[in-house]
């Protein structure tokens, strides 16, 4: 043993020689035969060496030998792996780079195509007569005197200006609409932003809006819905049974907004356009895009480089029910391709305020003269004679619909496709809106949610918070006191309607749970049920309870 260490040693102190030799000398062919001169030199000392060796001095040797060469792969290994990160690290530096000089490049091209853009809009902006960084139209004189009072004075042209007057009326007195400046002014205003409610209001100038109701249109709820239902089967060849059009006429009581659930076929979407046509008076549809991520997409936005708004479709029919005395319906078809918390987040908020009157959007930050008659102070206002109607399908395209959007908005389930039935033939209906809303109000004094019921509530309630943590909140009971009694007034019961907003408002809540561990708490929840509303009480909401549990 102890000659193998001396030999060890010995060894080691050579090779550490060589190593310092090797960085030492700088001509390659000297270290070739250098390194050939070592390996030998190797060899000859174990050799010398190895006399005395024993059969423990020989196995140390061939493990030594192993571990060494192991070392030397490591090492090579080690300054590969090192040498590649390094090579790598430098490539992508010099990609890094390469990309950034591009972007300048591509910046720098981006920029001059803008100059260029704005230069080509400023040219067809000025042939418009309209000065671009004002929006305002550019007065042209015009080549002959234009006699005004007996006076001779220039003519000047521009876009909205006509004749001798302003806003193409004699005398220079401005229309409404019109873009014209007011009377006395002695120049034009030019034409308004608004290019299509500016249009609503050209339509609706010195039209009588009046909704003049014959002795057959004064009808009560109950017949309202009779009426329709027979409508839509006998002229529309769509089939609503009574329960599913007095729920949808107690939403319209309930809420401004209200959503029609279920798989496609079963007649959302043509439902809210069958409502159009029975009060005289087509819905708006409006196809909600994917797309969509705040109010700009729904009310449109101010252009600031043309200085014009850009009106969508749903602007403009909000805008008209604005004139309209009768009932309006702005359909938002397959509502939920977007999130509506994002897009219709300002119609969520304001019409939660209790006096319609200040249900107000802003469109943009001034006002002008040539802003259509309704945008006031730069605003719009919703008029409570339009209902919002949102058709929603559940499936992998479409987006959840949040409880922020359900606690503001009635949501009615359509489960399967109506069955035909024969119909009378029958007519439309000509009925205000305010018509309507008297027979809501009447029902709220009429039908009053009982004080028992009430009570019997107010125990599920507590119930709930205590097993779910889920709580009902004041805007739902608000909803109850307008929603039940007219649906008691169309012909149905208190209890049913009650039942169909706790199963439509609260126990949609708890698809948020975890139901997987609620198997037992859902089972008590129907005993509860049935202990406080009798063994068939609440039939919506068990039948609601049970799907819930075969989704787990």
């Amino acid at each position: 043993m102890n000659q193998f260490s001396r030999y060890y040693v010995e060894l080691f102190r050579e090779i550490w020689a060589d190593i310092v030799y090797f960085f030492k000398d700088v001509v390659w062919e000297s270290i070739l035969v250098r390194l050939y001169e070592n390996l030998n030199s190797y060899f000859v000392l174990l050799r010398d060496e190895s006399i005395d060796f024993t059969i423990v001095s020989w196995v140390m040797v061939a493990v030594s030998i192993v571990l060494n060469i192991s070392l030397l792969i490591f090492i090579v290994a080690k300054l590969i792996i090192w040498f590649k990160k390094y090579a790598s690290f430098r490539r992508v530096e010099i990609e890094k780079n390469e990309l950034i000089e591009e972007i300048a490049l591509l910046n720098e091209k981006v920029v001059a195509l803008m100059d260029e853009k704005n230069q080509i809009m400023a040219m067809k902006v000025s042939q418009l007569g309209i000065n671009a960084s004002t929006g305002e139209p550019a007065e042209r004189i015009v080549t002959g005197p234009i006699s005004r009072g007996g006076k001779l004075q220039p003519a000047y042209e521009g876009v909205g200006v006509s004749g001798g007057g302003m806003g193409g009326q004699p005398g220079g007195e401005a229309q409404p609409g019109s873009g014209g400046s007011p009377s006395g002014s002695t120049a034009p205003v030019g034409p308004s932003r608004f290019v299509k409610l500016i249009q609503v209001d050209k339509d609706y100038s010195g039209k009588d809006t009046h909704i003049y109701m014959e002795e057959a249109d004064y009808l009560t709820l109950p017949q309202i819905v009779e009426k329709f239902v027979n409508y839509a089967s006998a002229n529309l060849k769509l089939y609503y049974s009574r329960k599913m059009i007095s729920l949808f006429f107690a939403g319209m009581a309930a809420s401004k907004v209200i959503i029609l659930e279920g798989i496609s076929g079963t007649g959302k979407t043509s439902l809210p356009y069958a409502m159009g046509k029975f009060f005289d008076n087509n819905a708006a549809m409006i196809s909600v895009q994917p797309s969509w991520r705040d109010r700009a997409e729904i009310v449109g936005y101010l252009n600031e480089f043309t200085k014009r708004f850009n009106e969508t479709d749903f602007l403009k029919a909000l805008y008209e029910s604005i004139y309209r005395k009768d009932i309006n319906f702005i359909v938002l078809d397959e509502m939920n391709l977007a999130r509506i918390e994002y897009y219709f987040a300002e119609f969520l908020s304001i019409m939660e305020m209790p006096d319609p009157s200040e249900w107000k959007i802003d469109l943009v930050p001034d006002s002008k003269p040539s802003d259509p008659l309704k945008v006031i102070n730069g605003k719009i206002t919703v008029p409570p004679n339009v209902w919002f109607v949102g058709t929603a399908n559940k499936d992998d395209s479409t987006f959840t619909i949040t409880d922020k959007v359900y606690d503001r908005a009635i949501a009615l389930e359509f489960e399967a496709k109506g069955e035909y039935f024969a119909a009378p033939d029958t007519s439309p209906l000509h009925m205000s809106s305010s018509y309507l809303q008297e027979l809501f109000d009447e029902a709220v004094y009429k039908y009053p949610v009982s004080e028992d019921l009430l009570n019997k509530f107010s125990v599920l309630d507590k119930y709930i918070q205590q097993n779910f943590k889920i709580a009902f909140g004041n805007r739902i009971m608000v909803q109850v006191h307008k929603f039940v009694p007219v649906y008691v007034a169309t012909g149905g019961t208190e209890e049913e309607g009650l039942d169909y907003i706790f199963a439509n408002k609260i126990l949609r809540k708890f698809e948020s749970l975890n139901l997987a561990f609620l198997q037992d708490e859902l089972d008590q929840l129907i005993t509860q049920i049935h202990k406080i509303f009798g063994k068939n009480g609440f039939e919506e909401s068990v039948k609601m309870i049970r799907v819930l549990k075969k989704q787990i």
